[in-house]
């Protein structure tokens, strides 16, 4: 980095190279704020949204709004657009994170709590790490004590009253999951379109087919919406959609995997504190003792798979 030199009177300089520093730092700081709380906060959201929105047809409005936007501004720029092949390779991934991922935890929200939704999908990198194995992934002794403490987490925090009573709860969001997982694996090696072109054209292929679900299942709006369910809609297509994953982006290319990728070990815990505090929902004793195993496992997969990247 060169240094340029100001002169302030005879024999005093700042060097202004400082300053593109600091400011490089200031966004890692707020993009990492980013991705942990609002990321944290979209579950609340979801949950607060779908008192008012069926879950698939709730998905599909904020994905098509968010990818419209987004690819409206890029083509503007001078984007460009995604071929054919990419558009169904984005209709892949997107049917993967947004319809098995997203659309999936949106409808087991109706039976369970949020923070337990967070806390489910929380060990989606442990279902990567085995995907990865497709690939020629070759997951490492402590990556595989993670995955045992992962699972042993999530039959830990089975024993949790509101699961208890909605199996099937637990059934959807493990899928949503497993789903996600796979997805993001899959789209490393498909031929997507480069930088936010990617994010819009999966926003808009995943927005596409959520509404097709939701078409399909009969969802419609019954009454008009009130006025929160409208607020968390807005939330979730501007920040919890456009911001957490422009953020994301910045922080793969800036910082090392293992900061990057450390909102899974944020994301669940935020979650779960924030669904009992303002969501008014209630957790027992088995959940904040799952809690912490999962965590644990994640750290074992998310740092193992870090410290091999940066290697």
């Amino acid at each position: 980095m060169t240094t340029q030199a100001v002169a302030v009177g005879e024999n005093s300089s700042i060097p202004s190279g400082s300053t593109e520093s600091d400011r490089k730092q200031l966004w890692i700081v707020v993009s990492l704020a980013t991705v942990y709380l609002i990321w944290s906060t979209t579950y609340l959201a979801i949950r607060v949204a779908l008192v008012s929105f069926p879950p698939y047809m709730l998905m599909g409005v904020r994905f098509l709004m968010a990818g419209a936007g987004l690819f409206a501004v890029l083509v503007v720029r001078g984007g460009a657009l995604p071929t054919r092949k990419q558009w169904r390779n984005s209709a892949i991934v997107g049917g993967l994170l947004l319809v098995g991922g997203m659309g999936g935890v949106a409808q087991a929200e109706e039976s369970i709590s949020s923070g337990l939704a967070a806390t489910l999908v929380a060990i989606s990198p442990v279902w990567a790490m085995l995907f990865s194995m497709i690939w020629g992934g070759r997951p490492g002794r402590m990556e595989w004590i993670g995955v045992f403490l992962g699972i042993l987490g999530v039959g830990l925090l089975s024993l949790e009253g509101n699961l208890q009573a909605n199996p099937g709860g637990i059934l959807l969001v493990t899928i949503s999951g497993i789903s996600w997982a796979l997805g993001s694996v899959w789209s490393n090696h498909l031929d997507l379109p480069k930088g936010p072109m990617g994010n819009a054209a999966e926003f808009l292929a995943g927005g596409s087919l959520l509404m097709v679900v939701a078409l399909l299942k009969g969802e419609h709006i019954v009454g008009t919406p009130t006025t929160s369910a409208l607020l968390a809609m807005a939330y979730l297509t501007t920040f919890g959609s456009l911001a957490t994953m422009t953020a994301y982006m910045f922080l793969l290319r800036t910082v090392k995997p293992a900061l990057a990728t450390s909102y899974a070990l944020v994301n669940p815990a935020l979650a779960l504190l924030l669904g009992v505090a303002i969501g008014g929902e209630t957790i027992t004793g088995s959940a904040f003792i799952a809690l912490p195993v999962i965590l644990l496992g994640l750290y074992f997969v998310v740092r193992r798979r870090a410290v091999t990247a940066e290697h």
